[in-house]
C-alpha cells in the first residue's frame, strides 16, 4: 500500500457523536481513528515529547499497517538554529522506535524565521539525522525558499540525502469570500505550492476549506499528481487539515472517494472493511 490518508490529530473531542460514537472516552480515540484512516500526522509531538511508554501504548492500540508521521518537537525546530538541538532530535527518534512498522517519515516543520541563509545549518542537521536510519521530511515556510536559487539548492540538498519535501497546500482557505480562519489562533501561511518530489515518499498537508465545494478544484488537481506519483512507486501520505477541525474527516473521505472514482487504485480504507459496526461508523 503506497497511499495513506488521514488528519492532523486523533484526539479531537469535537468528533464525538459523528466520527466517533456518542460517549466515546478520549482513551479510545486513537484505537477508533486507526480503524477508519490509515495514517495520522500526530501534531501532539510538536507540543510535548511523549514518554516511550506512551509511544508503546500507541503501538498497542493501532494495527501494524497504520502509520504515524510525527512532527519534531518545536523545542528542536523553533529555537533558531537546528545544530544545537541535534542531540534532542536523535533522542526524539529513539523514543519513537517502539512504533516499529507504524513509524512513517518524521518531519521537521521549520518556522518562517528560518531563512535560506541557514542552509548550512540545515545540511548539518540532515547529515546528523542519517545515523537514525529513519526517513525524514522537511517543511519550509520562509517565502525565499520558494524562489531561485534557494529553491534549487533546497531540492538538491533533500535529493542528495533522500529527504522528503513536505508540500503544504493552503490555497483552499484563501479562496472564496469567507475566511475560515477567523476563529483560529494560528493562521496557516499562504505559500506557493511546488509539485515536486525529492525522495521515494512525500507528505502532503492539504489545508481544506470547511465548504467542500471550495476544495473541489484543488482536490481534482491533486488526483492528477497522485495518480502520476503512485504509478512511479512513490509512497504518499495525504493529511487533511481544516481551521474548523470538525470538517476534516468528511473532507478526507470525500477526497478518498474521488480517488476511487478516478480509478487511481488506492487500497480500501478500514471503514469500508468494518461496516458491520454501524454505530462506530455513523459518519460514513
Amino acid at each position: 500500500m503506497n497511499f495513506f490518508i488521514g488528519c492532523a490529530v486523533w484526539s479531537y473531542k469535537g468528533w464525538v457523536g459523528d466520527f466517533y460514537p456518542q460517549g466515546t472516552p478520549p482513551k479510545d480515540f486513537l484505537c477508533l481513528y486507526s480503524r477508519r484512516f490509515t495514517t495520522v500526522e500526530g501534531n501532539t509531538t510538536f507540543y510535548a515529547l511523549p514518554s516511550q511508554e506512551t509511544v508503546k501504548r500507541w503501538a498497542a492500540q493501532t494495527p501494524p499497517e497504520f502509520k504515524f508521521c510525527l512532527k519534531l518537537s518545536r523545542n528542536i525546530t523553533h529555537n533558531g538554529s537546528l545544530k544545537p538541538y541535534i542531540k534532542d532530535a536523535l533522542k526524539f527518534a529513539e523514543i519513537m522506535r517502539p512504533l516499529d512498522t507504524r513509524l512513517a517519515p518524521i518531519f521537521a516543520q521549520l518556522p518562517p524565521s528560518y531563512t535560506p541563509s541557514s542552509i548550512g545549518d540545515l545540511t548539518a542537521f540532515i547529515e546528523a539525522w542519517q545515523q537514525t536510519q529513519l526517513p525524514l521530511a522537511i517543511e519550509v515556510r520562509h517565502r525565499d525558499w520558494f524562489k531561485q536559487p534557494h529553491a534549487d539548492k533546497l531540492t538538491n540538498l533533500l535529493q542528495k540525502f533522500g529527504v522528503g519535501k513536505v508540500i503544504l497546500d493552503s490555497r483552499p482557505i484563501y479562496t472564496g469570500e469567507n475566511d475560515p480562519q477567523l476563529g483560529s489562533e494560528r493562521r496557516k501561511p499562504q505559500l506557493p505550492v511546488l509539485f515536486e518530489l525529492t525522495a521515494p515518499f512525500t507528505l502532503i498537508r492539504f489545508i481544506s476549506h470547511p465548504n467542500l465545494s471550495v476544495n473541489q478544484p484543488f482536490m481534482e488537481e491533486w488526483v492528477t499528481y497522485i495518480k502520476e506519483w503512485l504509478q512511479s512507486g512513490t509512497q504518499i501520505y495525504f493529511f487533511v487539515h481544516c481551521p474548523q477541525e470538525e470538517s476534516s474527516p468528511q473532507t478526507a473521505r470525500s477526497f478518498y472517494n474521488l480517488l476511487e472514482q478516478r480509478d487511481i487504485g488506492v487500497s480500501p480504507l478500514p471503514w469500508n472493511q468494518n461496516n458491520h459496526h454501524p454505530k462506530q461508523l455513523s459518519l460514513w
